[in-house]
């Protein structure tokens, strides 16, 4: 019988995201992570097979994310569509730089960033990062749209997948102030048009999308 309530919404979540100074990098690989910056599959809990892993690590200068999806049908190059992003192949963040999980309405900490592997530049083979608004935010308080066309950021094919690394500076980030806070509000969604849909915890029989009460929380360690 299928649980009422998903496993994994029974916990609050806090994950440690180690610290490394020497990012970004330059070249094809700016981040390169060891396995111990691996993020933990919350889907086990609910025994819900994983296509994707996500590994992330900060500094003062910012914080990067790399994804590693794998499984896919042979060669099969990821689905990208211009006219319908939500359905595309790729990474969606949300990042909340302070972390405030009482409150049910995204403040201008807040920020969705949604990652594709391609679809960027004149012939659409680039990855691109595109920040979207957060439906229900507290119109007073949205956050300045940075110019995200210069986040670092590379995609890398691989033999059953594809690997999507990406630096978020903080300036990017509205609020990201380590000396400050060394916690962020975080949830995110891998969708894969061969795999199917990964997130953090929950699924979309909630509004993880703009409720920041259902996000996890990041802790970012020395």
């Amino acid at each position: 019988m299928a649980a009422v309530v998903p496993h994994a919404f029974l916990f609050r979540y806090s994950i440690p995201v180690r610290r490394i100074d020497r990012l970004p990098g330059t070249g094809k690989k700016i981040l390169n992570l060891p396995k111990r910056c691996t993020l933990p599959d919350m889907a086990e809990l609910d025994g819900v097979p994983s296509f994707a892993v996500l590994r992330a690590a900060w500094n003062p200068g910012g914080i990067g994310f790399s994804l590693t999806v794998g499984g896919r049908s042979g060669s099969v190059p990821p689905d990208v569509d211009s006219q319908s992003p939500e359905n595309s192949d790729g990474l969606q963040l949300w990042i909340d730089t302070r972390n405030t999980q009482s409150i049910h309405r995204a403040s201008r900490f807040c920020h969705h960033f949604r990652l594709s592997p391609s679809g960027g530049g004149k012939q659409r083979i680039r990855p691109q990062c595109v920040q979207l608004p957060i439906a229900r935010s507290r119109s007073e308080e949205d956050p300045t749209t940075p110019l995200v066309r210069d986040v670092p950021l590379t995609t890398e094919r691989l033999p059953d997948g594809y690997r999507l690394d990406v630096w978020f500076p903080a300036e990017i980030l509205t609020g990201f102030d380590p000396e400050t806070t060394r916690q962020l509000g975080f949830y995110y969604l891998v969708h894969d048009a061969d795999r199917g849909e990964q997130f953090l915890s929950v699924g979309r029989e909630f509004p993880f999308a703009h409720d920041p009460s259902l996000w996890s929380t990041l802790d970012l360690i020395e």
